[in-house]
């Protein structure tokens, strides 16, 4: 292979562009928007720089590879601030937990979970040991590369029943700790990624483990700034960035992807084509010329999609030291309401809120004296829930920012200076989202054996996916996981 073009500059296609170029492979990288990133692409209102990407970062040797490969440092473009505490839960009757992130902070957390679950101690002790045994045993490379024949599955049986991969996360979790709000809080980690706790492996709980051993952390300036420093990387080693151009036609030519076109009516030829954007759009639009375009993508409608979610971000006067970087507000329920969001695709009166207050680690996003948040809440996805977000958005605000002043903020309807909220529609409608869920597929334990979408397509045989499309699925580190096994992929079955 010496042309590769990967389309959608979000955090997956930025990681599959570096991978190749870093290779010898001579790669485009197309955007539709005007900026890199995806949905960290920065908003900036009144002096605040908002944006809708991840709220830290856990993996930071899968960033720091792709910059290693190259025999560069990432330190060099990017420089990192530590989440001190991870996360902090909170429950409506006033109970909390601070998650401390790091080998360091394992003293940390082990005080806090003998402060608010002394019998589960013991209990939550098996758990890590569980967890670090799944994971060196395979677990996490299960869930990054599940093979998708019976041959692969029979060869993997012995682990998935050493560990017990059939539960279900949070039912794994419950067979060591019997506190509910413990229960919740290393539940949480999975619906964060945009897995149901309930339902997804009993390998999804690993996540909680991963985080608390690497810890969490924020790219001064924003996660654009991680975005940004990642293209000055790309170009630096020789790749091509097409920006504000969105991909109208990936042509074919017999049982390959031949040509890339663009509105502007940019056109070239290549020997491989990744695209990292929305499956649904990839197949129905961009493949509208072949007619497996609308055949694959009828099939893609018909499967599981992940929940999407509805984000408030807003600027107050003042600062808050005391809310951390990372919050997570748990309703009085919380089984009940991951069937509301995945199974019966209701709009529950109650939410649990991820509350993201960033300047409390980096002041630089907002102006001096005034502080950011974003509260995001997971909903059903536009096809079990088709409602008129025009009329439901300023409600469900409205609720937020309520339960916030509640719980945090008494006088926040004062100290507003900006806010505005994303709903579905508005996912669907600025990244060509199918059912407003930028999560790719539902992780359940179907659609983790047999992908709807592999890393590759089954009968072009150069068009390859990579992001919350494509195994492992949604989050940021799916994203640098399928970034790097599609590079492997593409680099091994081009040349």
């Amino acid at each position: 292979m010496t042309r590769a073009c990967v389309i959608g500059a979000g955090f997956a296609g930025l990681a599959l562009a570096i991978r190749l170029q870093s290779s010898g492979v001579e790669t485009v990288l197309i955007e539709a928007r005007d900026l890199a990133g995806g949905q960290s692409a920065p908003r900036e209102i009144s002096g605040f720089r908002f944006d809708s990407g991840p709220s830290a970062i856990s993996d930071r040797a899968g960033l720091a590879d792709l910059w290693q490969l190259s025999g560069n440092d990432i330190d060099s473009d990017v420089t990192w601030l530590p989440l001190d505490p991870m996360r902090r839960f909170s429950w409506p009757d006033g109970s909390q937990f601070d998650m401390a992130g790091g080998e360091a902070a394992e003293a940390a957390v082990r005080r806090e979970v003998a402060r608010i679950a002394p019998d589960d101690a013991a209990g939550y002790e098996d758990f890590l040991r569980w967890a670090d045994h799944a994971a060196r045993d395979g677990g996490v490379p299960w869930l990054a590369h599940a093979p998708r024949d019976l041959a692969g599955l029979a060869r993997a049986a012995p682990m998935l029943v050493r560990h017990q991969a059939w539960r279900s996360a949070y039912g794994i979790i419950a067979s060591y700790v019997k506190n509910e709000h413990l229960r919740e809080a290393i539940a949480v980690s999975a619906l964060a990624e945009g897995a149901n706790p309930m339902t997804a492996s009993a390998f999804h709980a690993l996540q909680h483990r991963q985080e608390q051993t690497t810890g969490r952390f924020w790219p001064k300036g924003g996660m654009a700034k991680l975005a940004a420093g990642m293209v000055k990387h790309f170009v630096k080693l020789g790749g091509r960035m097409v920006l504000h151009d969105p991909v109208l036609h990936i042509h074919t030519l017999g049982d390959r992807a031949s040509e890339v076109e663009c509105v502007s009516g940019w056109r070239e030829r290549f020997d491989a084509v990744a695209s990292s954007a929305d499956a649904v759009h990839t197949y129905r639009d961009l493949m509208a010329t072949n007619p497996r375009g609308t055949e694959v993508a009828r099939g893609l409608r018909r499967r599981r999609i992940a929940p999407s979610r509805f984000t408030v971000q807003f600027g107050l006067h003042g600062t808050w030291p005391g809310i951390p970087h990372d919050s997570v507000l748990f309703p009085m329920r919380f089984k009940p309401l991951m069937e509301d969001i995945f199974e019966h695709g209701v709009l529950p009166r109650d939410f649990v809120v991820f509350l993201n207050h960033p300047t409390v680690t980096d002041p630089s996003v907002a102006p001096r004296g005034k502080s950011l948040f974003r509260a995001t809440i997971p909903v059903a996805n536009q096809a079990r829930l088709p409602i008129d977000w025009d009329q439901a958005g300023p409600l469900i605000e409205r609720r937020i920012l309520d339960e916030i002043g509640r719980r945090l903020i008494p006088d926040i309807d004062d100290r507003i200076v900006v806010k505005f909220h994303v709903t579905p529609r508005d996912l669907a409608l600025d990244f060509n989202a199918w059912a407003g869920s930028t999560g790719g597929f539902e992780a359940t334990p179907l659609q983790c054996l047999w992908p709807p979408l592999g890393t590759r397509d089954a009968k072009l045989r150069n068009l390859y996916f990579a992001g919350a499309i494509a195994q492992p699925g949604g989050g940021f580190a799916g994203a640098l996981a399928s970034a790097r096994t599609v590079a492997k992929r593409m680099i091994e079955e081009t040349r």
